[in-house]
């Protein structure tokens, strides 16, 4: 990989490459649509990715290119940039200006990228790039910024510079990530703590609907807001700041107080789903996938009749792993109504998994998902110097 992409950069800009870096994907294990409910996430980091190699350049210029993508940005040199389009580059473009707000002025540079996550998968493609520009370039210029430092930076990027509302788990578990290990944070904190998550004789399957996400943005900011009524009429008894804060049992004693039966639905959801993510990180530290699996499933089935925000593509991968007898556990990650469902598969089966799920989807579905298997693995790191 490393030698191929280093023959394309220099056929591109007629030098070789100084030092690569890589930043992974992400995916959420456990704890769907609690983050900004003061709940807890599980995310992970995965062996996908994405790729950057540079080098100085004495032409004053900063110019990006892709072997995904065709579009190529070349800035001149100068304090401040704005987002231009909907180009890829936007994001790395975005980290240029954000650090330059400190200290450091910017050099000549050329960057080629290179990544082999599914573009608007759910799987933050946006978010590794950002995370790795952010790294490169605080390594390479030794600018001593802390990983903490650049995942808000890169969040701020995605905010501010390129305009998408998001929350700062992406950005976060790509950072901090680890192999064979999952992240357990909370989003208001950012205290985190790390538990072992050894899929032993499992893997990660990562199964893409295909289907566009075209309702999720309003659908979010709804269930957003009827987060709201629930914490809201909860409130009139007891002195709360975020709906996570409530136990299971304690959520029980005080519920009476929602009348509207969907926000009622809504809340049980989000206080169960935050006890899962704690039982969860108990499983996976006792090595007990089986359990975890159950949890997954549980998830699941709370997102689609609790919370509402499954969609029949991503019922229909779930289904077929419930039936199927070498998967331990699956659910829907991400924001829903399309997007990737995930699913712990028993090693050996890849191929039989693929086909099986691929004939039962397309009866169900009228089109093919897309099957990737993946492991769990390290956060952002350079990869070598040439």
């Amino acid at each position: 990989m490393n030698s191929q992409l280093s023959e394309t950069f220099f056929e591109k800009y007629k030098q070789h490459p100084a030092a690569t870096y890589f930043a992974p994907g992400r995916v959420n294990l456990i704890g769907e649509h609690i983050d900004y409910n003061g709940g807890l996430v599980m995310p992970c980091a995965i062996t996908a990715g994405t790729w950057l190699l540079l080098a100085p350049n004495n032409d004053n210029l900063i110019r990006f290119s892709s072997i995904n993508f065709k579009e190529e940005g070349v800035f001149q040199l100068q304090k401040e940039y704005s987002k231009t389009g909907k180009e890829w580059y936007n994001y790395p473009l975005g980290v240029f200006h954000e650090l330059q707000k400190s200290d450091w002025t910017a050099q000549g540079l050329d960057l080629l990228y290179f990544g082999n996550i599914p573009i608007g998968s759910g799987l933050s493609s946006s978010a590794s790039i950002e995370v790795l520009t952010a790294y490169a370039l605080n390594d390479y210029y030794n600018l001593n910024n802390d990983k903490l430092d650049l995942v808000k930076l890169s969040k701020k990027v995605e905010n501010e510079f390129v305009g998408v509302n998001s929350g700062i788990m992406d950005q976060f578990s790509i950072a901090f990530g680890e192999a064979d290990k999952a992240l357990v944070l909370n989003c208001d904190t950012l205290k985190y703590k790390v538990v072992d998550c050894n899929l032993g004789d499992h893997v990660l399957a990562i199964i893409n609907t295909n289907k566009v996400r075209e309702l999720s943005e309003s659908k979010y900011n709804e269930r957003v807001a009827e987060c709201g009524t629930a914490l809201k009429a909860l409130q009139q008894e007891i002195k709360i700041n975020n709906l996570c804060e409530l136990t299971a049992d304690k959520f029980a004693l005080h519920s009476h107080l929602i009348t509207d039966e969907t926000v009622l639905k809504r809340a049980t959801h989000v206080i169960k789903e935050n006890d899962r993510v704690h039982l969860a990180a108990k499983a996976l530290n006792a090595g007990e996938l089986e359990e975890f699996g159950r949890l997954m499933y549980a998830s699941h089935y709370s997102l689609k009749d609790l919370y509402e925000v499954t969609g029949k593509e991503l019922d229909a991968v779930v289904d077929f792993c419930k039936d199927y007898e070498h998967v331990s556990g699956a659910r829907m990650t991400g924001a829903g109504f399309g997007g990737c469902a995930i699913a712990l598969l028993k090693k050996g089966y890849e191929e039989d998994f693929a086909k099986q799920l691929t004939d039962y989807y397309v009866a169900r579905i009228g089109y093919p998902a897309i099957i990737y298997i993946h492991q769990i693995g390290d956060g952002v790191k350079k990869v070598t110097t040439n």
